[in-house]
């Protein structure tokens, strides 16, 4: 696809004579404070294309960085340029080098197809470990494109380093860094957009510019807002670009310029942008970069999220939030707007507290109260210098930066299922044991949640000491109230069910052979000691005689007697008995009875 576009603009291009087709010249990067610039580098030309005699491009040359002691070194920027398609490692310094970036140009004239390219590079490590000095870019190699660009005088090569710089004794200044790949003939208009003119006084621009030459001056312009710019001798207004440096006023900076120009009567205070034209009848120019540099003292309000503090089934939610006023040259003043947004719309708006000074910040919380209107899920807004309406009370350097984003989902608590209450049989003093192992499923409405089970609605809350064994869990006492929290990451509810006891009927083990052996030796009856606690149990002999009886606070019968007439110890014979159990329970109105056999 990429080729095939290509491929069309070739067409384009041979269609229409001398018609160019680059990358327009933008902002690429932005420094506000006490920061000015300085250009450096040198062309790979030996002499003016225009003059040669026979056709050559060397691949290295040599510049000087000579900064002031206190120049600190910001950023460092490297574009490099030539004829044909690109040279794309090059060395600065010994050291390879890479481009980060990558520009192009085509030019038709004359049914032929001109290729021209840039690169750019962050040399900023590299400039700051050498500082001032000697600088030799190299390997630099143009040459096998060299012969098909002299039929135009367009072979060339060459090379700069912008250097950003910061000084304590500067003004506040804003410096603008503009790039891209564009040409002349016959005009080209450029816009240069995020200015802020607060005073014009010492106002520059700076072009990085290639294939100028000397001897063509043909309607050759500079306009900076419609009117022409110069700086002669070195610059005539009629020959602009000539092969130029104007920092160490060199007139043999063959096919390439860095120039700089005072623009302080070619602007007004107040200006956010600036016109730029440059015309030509005949010389073939291409602007790769593009420095301003304004007096600016502006603020830039920029604020941040930190977090958002949320409670379970709240719609009120806490915003930790911070408000910046970094890459700006004056303070933000107190009291300046922040407007809050949740899906768009507005909530409220809250104010700074202090003025916040270059490059520091405040930090802040307030309360929001999200309506019901918005859904749980949706994108919190915090919108500084802003009254509600994306209007201002602060000029700033930076009037697109002022919004951070973050999306918000509210906890809300889980739904859940209601379960029936646990019965057990009465193991005595209404002691049970109970197996709730399937509420784990049956409680939930989302598979996802996490279920647990507590004893109380303390521990549920803050989910402590949870039951770990429910499929036997052993109630000590009934009835009791189990409690159940179903959590959802985030959120929680609880519910609970009961656990109550019944008395179950009795289990009558009707053999006793009281011989001290350990089995049977009393008359037992399951599930009625400490159970039901009235009952009342009696023995009868063969002739209905009653020979014993007992309550819940008496031993079982172990075949002596304890009413009538007692003989031989109160010990009865061997023999069949017969017994009657009164539950006295409501459940049970019939008493038990039955026989039981005695043998010694």
């Amino acid at each position: 696809m990429k080729r095939l576009i290509q491929n069309v603009l070739f067409a384009i291009l041979l269609l229409i004579s001398n018609a160019c087709f680059g990358q327009d010249v933008a902002l690429f990067q932005q420094f506000n404070g006490k920061y000015d610039f300085v250009f450096i580098g040198n062309t790979l030309n030996p002499i003016e294309n225009s003059f040669q005699t026979s056709v050559s491009v060397l691949t290295s040359s040599s510049a000087q960085l000579s900064l002031n002691p206190n120049d600190q070194i910001e950023k460092a920027y490297l574009y490099w340029a030539g004829c044909g398609p690109g040279d794309f490692e090059v060395k600065l310094n010994g050291q390879t080098i890479q481009p980060d970036r990558t520009f192009i140009l085509q030019r038709a004239v004359s049914n032929l197809i001109f290729d021209y390219f840039s690169a750019f590079k962050d040399v900023t490590g590299l400039v700051q470990s050498t500082g001032n000095g000697n600088y030799t870019l190299s390997d630099l190699d143009v040459s096998s494109y060299i012969d098909f660009h002299s039929q135009r005088s367009t072979n060339f090569a060459g090379w700069a380093i912008i250097v950003v710089y910061k000084n304590t004794n500067l003004t506040l200044n804003q410096l603008n860094i503009y790039d891209g790949m564009q040409a002349v003939p016959d005009e080209v208009n450029i816009t240069l957009n995020s200015l802020n003119v607060i005073d014009n006084n010492d106002a520059k621009i700076g072009f990085l510019a290639w294939e100028g030459d000397s001897g063509i001056a043909v309607n050759e312009t500079l306009r900076i807002n419609g009117t022409p710019i110069g700086n002669p001798p070195l610059n005539p207004v009629n020959n602009a670009f000539n092969g130029t440096n104007s920092l160490t006023n060199s007139n043999v900076l063959y096919n390439m310029d860095l120039d700089v120009y005072p623009i302080q009567n070619n602007i007004s205070i107040g200006d956010t942008s600036a016109q730029i034209q440059l015309t030509s009848n005949q010389d073939f120019v291409m602007i790769n970069a593009i420095v301003t540099k304004l007096n600016s003292q502006l603020p830039d309000a920029i604020i941040e999220i930190n977090n958002v503090e949320k409670q379970c089934d709240s719609r009120t939610i806490l915003v930790n939030y911070k408000v910046m006023n970094p890459n700006s040259t004056a303070i933000l003043p107190s009291n300046t707007p922040i407007s809050i947004y949740a899906n768009d719309i507005y909530i409220k708006t809250i104010y700074t507290q202090s003025n916040i000074p270059i490059d520091g910040n405040e930090i802040g919380q307030t309360n929001v109260i999200i309506p019901t209107s918005i859904p749980n899920n949706f994108n919190l807004m915090m919108m500084v210098d802003d009254l509600g309406s994306a209007v201002g009370t602060i000029t700033e350097i930076n009037e697109y930066n002022n919004k951070f984003v973050i999306p918000v989902e509210l906890t809300v608590a889980p739904l859940f299922n209601l379960v029936p209450n646990l019965e057990s049989c009465n193991l005595g003093n209404s002691k049970g044991i109970f197996d709730f192992s399937n509420y784990v499923t049956l409680v939930k409405v989302n598979s996802s949640d996490t279920v647990s089970f507590f004893e109380s609605q303390t521990n549920a809350q803050n989910n402590l000491n949870p039951i770990l064994n429910i499929q036997n869990y052993i109630a000590i006492t009934t009835p009791k109230t189990i409690y159940i929290r179903i959590d959802n990451n985030g959120c929680y509810s609880i519910t609970s069910f009961k656990l109550n006891t019944k008395n179950c009927p009795p289990i009558v083990y009707n053999f006793v052979t009281p011989d001290n052996d350990g089995v049977n030796d009393t008359f037992h009856i399951a599930g009625l000691k400490d159970i039901f606690l009235n009952h009342i149990i009696s023995i009868y002999n063969r002739w209905g005689k009653l020979i014993w009886t007992g309550n819940n606070s008496t031993n079982e019968w172990d075949g002596y007697s304890n009413n009538g007439l007692l003989i031989n110890d109160n010990q009865v014979p061997s023999g069949t008995y017969f017994y009657v159990i009164e539950l006295n329970d409501p459940d049970f109105k019939e008493p038990l009875t039955g026989y039981l056999y005695l043998t010694k």
